[in-house]
C-alpha cells in the first residue's frame, strides 16, 4: 500500500507541472461554466428549480472526451523514456505501479470534481427552496464511477503501448464504443438487446444515476470496467517484465 500511495503522489504532482492536465482543467471547467451560465440566464421563476440532470450528465461526457489525455502518458511515458525498466527492477510489484498511477490520475479528476460542485451551489442559492440534494448526490456518486473506470481503462491501454498518441487514440476510440455504438444495438434487436444497454457507460449513468436511482447493478458495472482496466495494464507490465 505504501508503494501505492507514494507513485499515486508522484503522479499528482506531475499533473500539476502538466501543460496538458491544466489545459484538460480549462477546457472542461470552462465549458462547464459555459454551460451553467445559460442555466443561470435561463431561470425565470426562481420558486421553480432548474433542472441539474442534464448538467451532471455533461460533467460526465467531457470527462469522457478528456480522460485519454490525462491517460495517455501514464505508463507509455515510462516506456518511451526508458524508465520503466527501473521500475521493474525496483522492489514494486506490477499492479502497485498501475494502481498507484491510477490512483493520482483519479485524485487529480477529483479536484476537479469537487471544483465543479460551485456551480450546483451556486445554483442552489439563487433559487428557493434550493435543488434536489438527494438527486445531486446521486449524479455525483455516478460522475464519479464513470471517472474511476475511464481512468482504469485508459491506464490500462496506456500499459499496452510505448506511444502516448497510439495511447490516446486507442483510449478515445474504446470510450465512443463504450459510450454510443455499444448500445446501438439494443434499438434494433428485439430480443437480447438489453445486454448491450448494459454495457452502455451512458445508458447505466443517464437510466441511473442521474435520475436519482443507485443501482447496484449499476455499480457493479463500473467496478467491474475499473477492475478490468487495472487488470489489463497489470497483465502488460508483467508481460514486460518477463521479456
Amino acid at each position: 500500500m505504501r508503494n501505492i500511495w507514494i507513485i499515486a503522489k508522484k503522479e499528482l504532482i506531475q499533473y500539476f507541472s502538466s501543460p496538458i492536465a491544466y489545459s484538460v482543467a480549462v477546457l472542461l471547467l470552462g465549458t462547464l461554466g459555459i454551460i451553467f451560465a445559460f442555466t443561470m440566464l435561463s431561470i425565470t421563476d426562481t420558486s421553480n428549480p432548474p433542472d441539474t440532470r442534464s448538467n451532471s450528465f455533461a460533467v460526465a461526457f467531457l470527462l469522457m472526451l478528456f480522460t485519454p489525455a490525462l491517460t495517455m502518458r501514464l505508463v507509455a511515458d515510462e516506456t518511451r523514456m526508458g524508465t520503466m525498466e527501473l521500475l521493474l527492477t525496483a522492489p514494486l510489484r506490477d499492479y502497485e505501479m498501475v494502481v498507484g498511477k491510477w490512483l493520482g490520475a483519479f485524485m487529480f479528476i477529483m479536484i476537479l470534481i469537487a471544483v465543479t460542485l460551485i456551480f450546483p451551489a451556486m445554483l442552489n442559492a439563487r433559487v428557493d427552496p434550493g435543488i434536489d440534494q438527494i438527486l445531486l448526490i446521486s449524479n455525483y456518486v455516478g460522475i464519479i464511477l464513470v471517472a474511476a473506470s475511464l481512468l482504469a481503462l485508459g491506464v490500462g491501454i496506456s500499459a499496452l503501448f510505448s506511444n502516448q498518441i497510439a495511447a490516446f487514440f486507442t483510449t478515445m476510440t474504446l470510450f465512443i464504443l463504450l459510450w454510443w455504438l455499444i448500445g446501438v444495438p439494443a434499438n434494433f434487436l428485439p430480443q437480447g438487446g438489453e445486454i448491450f444497454k448494459y454495457l452502455n457507460i451512458s445508458s447505466q449513468l443517464g437510466d441511473n444515476f442521474i435520475q436519482g436511482s443507485v443501482s447496484p447493478s449499476s455499480i457493479i458495472y463500473f467496478l467491474s470496467l475499473t477492475g478490468l482496466g487495472l487488470f489489463v495494464g497489470s497483465a502488460a507490465v508483467e508481460i514486460r517484465r518477463w521479456r
